[in-house]
């Protein structure tokens, strides 16, 4: 049987060998042949050079050009390429159990699900990295999502990475080239309202690096924010009210916001500290419902990233909140299907 494994990357020179070497470590069934295509996303920092260098040592590497640059058009670059019956997706940034490929042929094939994966499970490294990882196991934080829970195995709604036969591209297509983000999810939503299956279990065990700044976890996530919106406006429908939660709570502090300052403009002084009262009770709930949740971890961080996990907590909420009403205004504000999205919302981060 041939695998082949899909790999999206930009500028990932101090990453992709130690990444591949381990890949290549793998603990394999000696039946199966293994192919490994890396979409290279046009990269500027020397990527492409180690990459050329491993594919003539190893010849079961190859690079695979990504003009588009972007993640959606690397994986289907990658497809395209493909000829294993099945396809497995990994990422540069993730550390893998030695046995991940089986596990996920193995799943593959017990489930007889379309799509399989692992929970999505984050190890951080630093004092914001693991409060990062950590806000990213909170329920609280993600909504509750099965993704997230590193022990539940059955059938969900989207997958970390994930594991296809090749046929099932054929038969849904590929992912949507015009997505920067939620490329993942977009597939997985198109893929079940196409009747098809999707199951996550933890003997396919990954740890992913989040972000190691909190400028970087904000401007990933305004960007998820974003980009959900155009996943939701594709389909004419949520894959779950919990992507709405955040822009639900954002746009209710705005508009107190905007109705305190409003009505102190208008000399309705009562109704101003009315507003304002309304939203400082609602920022002070919220803030409190975060310093709960973080005393979850607290056997389990230092005390320092504890004491920054509620603002971590906050900067997730917010970011994708600010992401997913600064989409819907920019529908509102142009016409379907014309000028792009805003730089800041397109720009390639990691």
């Amino acid at each position: 049987m041939k695998i082949s494994i899909i790999i999206p990357c930009r500028n990932e020179k101090s990453h992709i060998c130690k990444f591949l070497d381990s890949l290549l470590a793998q603990d394999l069934d000696p039946h199966w042949e293994l192919e490994i295509l890396v979409a290279d996303g046009l990269s500027d920092d020397g990527t492409r050079d180690l990459l050329r260098q491993y594919s003539r040592r190893m010849p079961a590497v190859r690079l695979i050009d990504n003009p588009g640059r972007i993640v959606s058009t690397g994986l289907n670059a990658a497809i395209d390429a493909a000829s294993g019956e099945i396809v497995i997706r990994m990422d540069a940034h993730t550390i893998y159990a030695r046995d991940y490929i089986r596990q996920c042929v193995e799943v593959l094939r017990a489930s007889g699900a379309d799509n399989v994966g692992g929970p999505w499970v984050a190890e951080g490294h630093g004092i914001v990295g693991q409060a990062i990882a950590a806000a990213f196991r909170s329920p609280f934080c993600t909504g509750g999502g099965k993704a997230h829970d590193p022990s539940y195995e059955g059938e969900v709604d989207t997958v970390y990475l994930g594991c296809w036969r090749r046929s099932v591209f054929d038969r849904i297509g590929m992912f949507d080239p015009d997505l920067v983000r939620n490329q993942d999810d977009e597939l997985n939503f198109r893929l079940r309202r196409l009747g098809g299956r999707i199951w996550q279990s933890p003997r396919i065990k990954s740890s992913y690096a989040p972000r190691s700044s909190l400028a970087a976890l904000f401007r990933q996530y305004l960007q998820y924010g974003f980009w959900k919106v155009a996943v939701i406006r594709k389909h004419r429908a949520l894959a779950s009210w919990r992507h709405a939660g955040p822009a639900l709570f954002v746009a209710s502090i705005l508009t107190g916001l905007a109705l305190a300052a409003l009505t102190e403009l208008l000399r309705m002084p009562a109704l101003a500290w009315m507003a304002a009262a309304a939203v400082g009770a609602a920022l002070a709930i919220y803030a409190l419902a975060c310093c709960v949740a973080a005393t979850t971890f607290a056997r389990r961080l230092n005390i320092r990233s504890l004491l920054l996990l509620p603002l971590v907590i906050g900067i997730y909420h917010v970011a994708y909140g600010l992401g997913f009403l600064a989409a819907i205004c920019n529908l509102r504000r142009r016409p379907a299907d014309s000028a792009p999205a805003p730089g800041y919302f397109t720009a390639l981060t990691r």
